[in-house]
Order: C-alpha cells, then structure tokens, then sequence
C-alpha cells in the first residue's frame, strides 16, 4: 500500500506541491498572461476569526465576531526587461495610485485612495498546480493593494538575486477548486 493512494498506476492525484505555483497580476504589464514568472515565493490568502468572551457567575462563553483577512508577501527576484526593471514597474503601481511627492512650489492636493490602488494593480491570481501546469486551485485577490514594498538589500559579500518584498492587503480572496468557488459574494455557501 502506498502512502498517498492504494496504487499510483491507477490514480493522477499527487499531493500539491510548494513550488508548483503561478501568480498573475493583470495591471502589472510583464508579458505573457501577466504572470510574475520572478515569483520566488508567495503566500496564500489566510484569516482569523475574532472573538467576544462574555462571563456569567464561575463560566465563561465565547462568540465568534469578525473575519479578518491577512495580508500576502511575496518575494521577487529583480530581473531587467527591455522596458524596465520589476521595481521600477512596481514603482509605477504606487503612482497610479495617487501617491505623489510633495512639490515645494506648490503643494498638490492629490492623494491615494482605494479606488484607484484596487485598479492599478488589477486582479491578482494565485494558481497551485499539477504535474501537468493544469491549476488545480486558484485563489484571486479581491480589491488588492500594496501595503508594503521593499527594493531589497545590498551587500558585498553576496553573490545572490536581487530580492524585493512585497506585501498586499485585500478585502477578501475567492478559491475555486475545481468547479466549486469559495468565498464568494451573495453565494451564502459554496457553491
């Protein structure tokens, strides 16, 4: 008996693996399909519940409140495209979104907002995948932005990639599996 299945001749389902995986970002314009192909690592959407106690005489009782949504990091490698460098191209996204450096002359009164960060940096996709590239779960980001994002470290003494970090807030992540979406709006439960 084997550990994943009574037989691999007769059953396709392997595990999923860590780096079988592809992230697209549709406002990103880096080539085919948009995929982040310098992805190096990336992590799911995940959340936590919050909590309210409430005591009565020697017991105490809890209720579940309030979804939260973590926020994503990824690391990048740094590679040169013919129009540009990934964290100029990243650069771009923050700009897009209304942020804007003070001018002495005359100080401006724009400003970033929601609107305007969710759409520069359009859908994000996350896809795990099987032996075949086929995806066998997709996660998409849902009115994502850039919280956080670091060009990386310089040091002598190394020879490696240039690594920048990148950190993504978002309202809610849908997961399709394969023909079932999770976390859907107005869906009640999965569908």
């Amino acid at each position: 008996m084997a550990f994943w299945s009574e037989s691999f001749e007769n059953t396709t389902k392997d595990p999923k693996r860590k780096y079988r995986f592809k992230v697209t970002f549709d406002g990103l314009s880096v080539g085919a399909n948009d995929t982040i192909w310098f992805a190096k690592t990336c992590g799911k959407p995940n959340f936590t519940v919050t909590e309210s106690d409430h005591t009565f005489l020697n017991h105490k009782f809890y209720y579940p409140g309030r979804v939260e949504w973590q926020t994503i990091s990824m690391t990048l490698v740094d590679p040169q495209h013919a129009d540009g460098s990934t964290a100029e191209k990243l650069s771009t996204l923050a700009e897009a979104a209304g942020y804007t450096v003070p001018d002495t002359q005359q100080a401006t009164l724009k400003s970033m907002s929601k609107g305007k960060a969710a759409s520069s940096i359009g859908t994000v996709t996350i896809q795990q995948l099987d032996a075949e590239g086929e995806p066998i779960e997709e996660w998409k980001l849902v009115n994502p932005f850039i919280k956080t994002f670091k060009w990386g470290d310089l040091d002598y003494s190394a020879d490696d990639l240039l690594e920048l970090e990148l950190e993504l807030r978002y309202d809610w992540a849908e997961c399709t599996i394969g023909n079932t979406v999770f976390f859907k709006p107005n869906s009640g439960a999965a569908q």
